[in-house]
């Protein structure tokens, strides 16, 4: 990941969030931390735990907080903040900004940037940005496609036929998000995102035809740019000495970025419907998500039946004892 700099964040969100530019220049200092911060306490004089490192915001709470203090004590507090080295400020609801604060940044070449976005808003948009700015991310050799709402990553050896099923996919009416590279990135703690390279998203490549534009051919509805990653399925080459699991009981994972998902082993031969599957595994993600294991449902069954089984055998046998100590004949 390139670094992030004040420069990127101000092109990258000037319109979006509004920014004015207060100070005129715009430096090249590097943002280290996806977190903001309101250096309340920085202003009344504890700095102790200062994360000057961080993007600076000043509230309606900060603002009120300089307009109660002398023009002698707000020029102390405006010092004591600029004197660390801050990547930018940020003004939020349009407030009016002191030329000690506009001077002093302009000295210490510190980017003073102003918002009309409420603070609570604009937190909200820029931690977005942020987020997604500090993500873990890897590249990962695959095929992401959205069946039913549910993000699939396809995954095997190179000529295993992802490319093949993501096709036959598209044209039951399924998405393509990302062939052969899938660029993963964790957002929060436990989701992934998946989305294409620039030079070559929604593009598929089929050995022996070529590369197809899977946009131009099958229109809008056949693409999007990313998607959650809920579940891989690993194409394998079929194996016949191999025990594979029948009833699904037991489930396997697998861990992008720290990030454990279901993977399921799907295993090829001539005559197999991999793309039905393919689609069945996904309508079966989506039931678990809402809470319906059909594996583990047929499992409960087949034990209760053999209970019950186990209990009318039992009574059988305890009608045929009773039958037999009264038989005087």
């Amino acid at each position: 990941m390139n670094p992030l700099t004040v420069q990127n964040l101000y092109d990258d969100n000037r319109r979006s969030l509004k920014f004015e530019n207060l100070t005129g220049h715009i430096n090249d200092k590097k943002i280290v931390s996806s977190e903001i911060h309101r250096p309340g306490l920085a202003l009344s004089g504890f700095v102790d735990i200062f994360t000057y490192e961080k993007i600076q915001v000043l509230g309606n709470t900060e603002i009120a907080y300089l307009d109660s203090l002398s023009k002698r004590e707000r020029l102390i507090a405006i010092q004591r903040l600029v004197e660390f080295d801050i990547p930018c400020i940020i003004i939020t609801n349009k407030n009016s900004v002191y030329k000690e604060l506009l001077d002093l940044g302009e000295k210490r070449a510190i980017p003073i940037f102003r918002t009309p976005m409420n603070t609570t808003q604009f937190v909200r948009k820029i931690g977005d940005y942020l987020d997604e700015k500090f993500a873990p991310l890897i590249t990962k050799h695959g095929t992401l496609v959205d069946i039913y709402g549910i993000g699939v990553l396809l995954a095997g050896r190179s000529g295993i036929g992802k490319s093949e099923v993501a096709l036959d996919l598209i044209e039951r009416g399924h998405r393509l998000v990302a062939d052969d590279m899938v660029i993963i990135s964790r957002r929060s703690e436990d989701v992934l995102i998946g989305s294409g390279n620039e030079v070559i998203r929604h593009y598929i490549e089929i050995r022996g035809l070529g590369v197809i534009d899977i946009k131009s051919m099958f229109g809008i509805r056949s693409i999007r740019q990313q998607k959650r990653i809920e579940v891989e399925v690993l194409l394998e080459d079929w194996d016949s000495k191999k025990e594979y699991e029948r009833l699904g009981i037991k489930e396997n994972y697998t861990e992008i970025l720290d990030v454990k998902i279901p993977q399921v082993h799907l295993q090829i031969y001539p005559g197999k419907n991999i793309t039905v599957i393919v689609e069945t595994i996904a309508l079966n993600t989506l039931l678990k998500i809402f809470g319906i294991h059909p594996a583990k449902e047929f499992d409960r069954r087949l034990l209760s039946k053999l209970r019950n089984k186990k209990i009318e055998n039992k009574k059988t046998q305890d009608q045929l004892k009773e039958y037999l100590e009264h038989d005087m004949e």
